[in-house]
């Protein structure tokens, strides 16, 4: 009877998975059986299977992308597990049908040089196998809740498949160079603005003695600031296809939003300031429906521009198909290619996001309201600035790289704090602990500046009465290495940067090893 329930419960996963695999399955079938309909003259096989290939990757980007945009405001408890997929599933739908695009390159950021391609089916070979070698990376990476970007996946499966059809001449390397400098710029940007902006936060509000009207004065500022970078971000990378504007146009809109946002969100948390308590949960549930709205906005973006991940390769393969084998630059999306993707990453994220999105929320770091606001500002602020700057970054990059980077100054400011106390422990004389929990208390209640007025004052008194330490050297140092252990997850950074750096050659591989096979198997 002991082993009952966990049996029970082992039957029920295996159950839940089967179901995931079997709803997935069914999307495939629908999507080979509009595929054979739609061309004339005969099913194109070729249609049918780059259709079904361009599914799975969309579920792929769907199950582990999508994690970025919802992860924080989870881990965090703004969201429900629920709640994020439903929210993420529609707007990145939406996004992907309405801003998607109606037109995209057939060639990813330009790695590969298509002239130096001899024929349009040898074209049509790297395609498939680029596309079927980024979703299975993407797969593996989901299999084992590793956040890795689906952009690297399928620009190194297109480089590999490039290189496997025509040496390392085809490859444009600077671009490579390019995306190689983002595997650092995009996780340290991303870190810097989240520690920034959660630093800021600290100083304006939890580290008052009054934190109730700190929050009042400071959170529409913040809110009307998410306001400013939200707008701009889904005007340039979200709505640019449907309504082009210009980057200063943009900030301006923004702004003009950004306002709005300030006097509308002032106008509620000023009634609500007699019902603010004076703690910093009280605070935190005033960033609850920010960083709904977050990720919602952030679904939508993504799916506006990630889509092209998954449907362009294969947008590219039926304007081959469809034109009798003529290569051109650009290839028109049809609207039932759209709809794959959009529905692609919608039930991805349903049916196989909730690893990814537990590690990105739980896993690396502990997030309450106010770190999860501050990553999703951070995400939004660094694509609009490294796009001014022309510096290719990874939103899936700067979202880890956020969470890490509230992680760190979490363990730095602990870290600093446990300093502190040993250095009060240590220029007081053992035999005076109630004077030290006296100290301690008003030290707690002081502000940042004062805590530094008390510290030197206390250094100078301990000098002048030669008082005695409590604490060696080595003490503080194991204090301040404990606090650093415990706030951020040594084993998750190795674990998610390994991830990153194998991610391009590993697509590419795959995806040499793929187009021969695919070759071997097309020639007569």
């Amino acid at each position: 009877m002991k082993n009952a329930k966990p049996l029970k419960e082992k039957e029920m996963s295996r159950g839940a998975e089967l179901l995931r695999l079997a709803l997935a399955l069914l999307f495939v079938v629908g999507v080979v059986l509009y595929a054979m309909s739609v061309t004339a003259g005969g099913v194109s096989i070729m249609l049918v299977v780059a259709s079904v290939v361009g599914a799975y990757m969309a579920m792929n980007i769907g199950a582990n992308d999508v994690a970025n945009n919802v992860g924080p405001a989870v881990g965090s408890k703004a969201l429900t597990l629920g709640g994020a997929l439903v929210i993420a599933a529609v707007f990145e739908a939406a996004g992907a049908i309405l801003a998607g695009g109606e037109v995209v390159g057939t060639i990813r950021s330009g790695i590969i040089n298509p002239e130096l391609i001899a024929d349009a089916d040898t074209f049509v070979w790297i395609m498939l196998a680029s596309l079927l070698a980024g979703a299975i990376w993407l797969n593996l990476a989901t299999a084992v809740g590793a956040p890795v970007s689906t952009t690297h996946s399928i620009v190194g499966a297109v480089l590999g498949g490039g290189m496997a059809a025509a040496g390392p001449q085809i490859v444009d390397w600077p671009t490579m160079g390019n995306i190689a400098a983002s595997w650092v710029i995009s996780p340290v940007l991303g870190g810097i603005f989240a520690a920034v902006f959660l630093y800021v936060i600290k100083r304006s509000i939890t580290y008052k003695s009054n934190m109730a009207d700190a929050a009042s004065a400071t959170v529409p500022v913040l809110v009307g600031l998410m306001g400013w970078t939200f707008s701009t971000y889904l005007l340039l990378k979200g709505l640019n296809r449907i309504w082009p504007v210009s980057f200063g146009a943009a900030v301006f809109y923004g702004l003009m939003i950004g306002v709005v946002v300030f006097w509308f969100v002032r106008r509620i948390v000023s009634r609500r300031a007699g019902l603010i308590d004076n703690s910093k949960q009280s605070v935190n549930s005033l960033f609850n429906v920010p960083l709904v709205c977050a990720a919602a906005l952030l679904s939508f973006a993504h799916g506006s521009n990630d889509v092209a991940n998954a449907i362009g390769p294969l947008a590219a393969i039926i304007d081959v198909v469809m034109s009798g084998g003529v290569v051109h630059t650009t290839a028109a999306i049809p609207t039932w290619v759209m709809v794959i993707g959009a529905l692609g990453i919608a039930l991805g994220l349903v049916l196989f996001g909730p690893k990814v999105i537990r590690t990105v929320g739980t896993e690396i770091t502990e997030l309450d309201q106010m770190r999860a606001f501050c990553i999703a500002m951070s995400a939004s602020l660094t694509v609009i600035l490294a796009s001014q700057m022309g510096l290719p970054v990874s939103s899936t990059h700067i979202a880890v790289g956020g969470v890490f980077g509230v992680g760190f100054l979490r363990e730095y400011l602990k870290s600093n704090y446990a300093r502190m106390i040993a250095e009060i422990k240590a220029h007081h004389p053992e035999s005076d602990a109630a004077e030290i929990d006296a100290f301690i208390a008003l030290f707690d209640a002081a502000t940042v500046q004062e805590r530094g007025v008390m510290l030197r004052e206390l250094k100078q008194r301990a000098q002048q009465s030669d008082g005695h330490e409590l604490f060696s050297k080595l003490d503080r140092k194991s204090l301040k290495k404990g606090y650093r252990q415990e706030l951020v997850k040594r084993s998750q950074i190795f674990r998610i940067a390994g991830a990153w750096l194998i991610t391009v050659p590993a697509s590419a591989l795959m995806s040499a090893f793929l187009f021969y096979a695919i070759r071997g198997f097309m020639l007569p």
